[in-house]
């Protein structure tokens, strides 16, 4: 009997994915493959772009995944006019820029650091944690003073711009963090090299005037970045604590392992993330999610709640932004 979950591994297995229609400089999100040209490196959002291009230099030239993820990502940390990201991000509610980001290689090791204040670049932080420590996560005062010992230096992160962003927002007396498309655009990217290796990176400065010591999925391995080197990678974006409640990236590894493709791994994950929200009866509309996947053999896949996010793909045979799929 055809079930719908066979059905599913079957579409999977032969490359079959949703056609959507594309719009302005987007294309819609199509299965690629299974003879996809090695390197790979995919991201999210629009910055991806020029992200992608710096982690494609390293692999173009035969470095590993490992180095151009974490090249790919820092440029983005040290972009003032990105305003979630690194330095010139949004501020929490007491108006201090608290970073988070981690970052997995394909032998599993893993290095995150969580409310880091005053260092612009956390996912390089976040390495030494990994390969200068017996820990996996260092956060606050912590993760600051192990990266003063590192030989970074303490950098004020919040610029003119989000400081007036910051003033008027306290003046309108909205004390409750702004959650929506525009506020939380996370990082995340994914690479696999000429050697057939994985790796990963997610750095954030997090939900615009959040809470004070708010984490969310960003630095936490399987919510916001999972990596499994026998079987692809996955990185989330958007509404972290939605993210942390199905451990998401690892469940988009974990369905990739069962057959599905990154396409249909990224479906699955935002479907029960929808299903735990009606559950709830939470505020749909003020969340979105959205998860991108690759697999060994180079493919990848994308998919959002709402509409509205888009990932960057850079390869040997493709070089663009990808409008992904949504649920709603």
């Amino acid at each position: 009997m055809m079930t719908r979950r066979n059905f599913v591994k079957l579409a999977s297995a032969l490359g079959l994915a949703t056609s959507w229609q594309a719009h302005g400089m987007l294309r819609a999100s199509v299965a690629t493959p299974a003879t996809a040209a090695k390197p790979v490196v995919i991201s999210t959002w629009d910055f991806g772009m020029q992200a992608n291009k710096v982690a494609w230099q390293v692999l173009e030239q035969g470095g590993n995944a490992l180095d151009a993820v974490q090249q790919g990502v820092m440029l983005v940390e040290a972009d003032p006019a990105e305003r979630s990201v690194g330095y010139g991000g949004r501020p929490d509610r007491d108006g201090k820029v608290t970073l988070d980001a981690c970052i997995m290689d394909h032998q599993a090791n893993i290095g995150s650091v969580a409310a880091l204040e005053q260092i612009k670049h956390p996912v390089a932080v976040a390495r030494a944690v990994m390969e200068q420590t017996p820990h996996v996560m260092l956060v606050g005062q912590g993760a600051q003073q192990f990266a003063l010992e590192q030989g970074f230096v303490l950098e004020n992160l919040l610029t003119e711009q989000s400081e007036r962003e910051w003033q008027q927002w306290l003046n309108d007396g909205n004390y409750r963090p702004v959650v929506n498309i525009e506020n939380h655009d996370t990082i995340g990217m994914l690479a696999l090299d000429n050697e057939g290796n994985l790796s990963g990176a997610c750095t954030t400065s997090g939900m615009a005037y959040k809470m004070h010591g708010r984490i969310g999925d960003s630095p936490i391995i399987g919510a916001g970045l999972y990596v499994d080197n026998d079987v692809g990678a996955a990185t989330a974006t958007g509404h972290g604590e939605e993210v942390i409640r199905v451990t998401g990236s690892f469940l988009v590894v974990e369905l990739m392992r069962q057959g599905l493709s990154p396409q249909a791994a990224c479906e699955e994950a935002v479907r029960r993330i929808h299903q735990k929200l009606v559950q709830r009866k939470a505020a749909i509309a003020d969340t979105q999610i959205g998860f991108i996947a690759i697999n060994k053999m180079g493919e990848h896949g994308s998919f959002c709640l709402q509409s509205g996010f888009n990932y960057a793909i850079q390869s040997p045979v493709q070089t663009e932004l990808i409008a992904a799929s949504a649920l709603l």
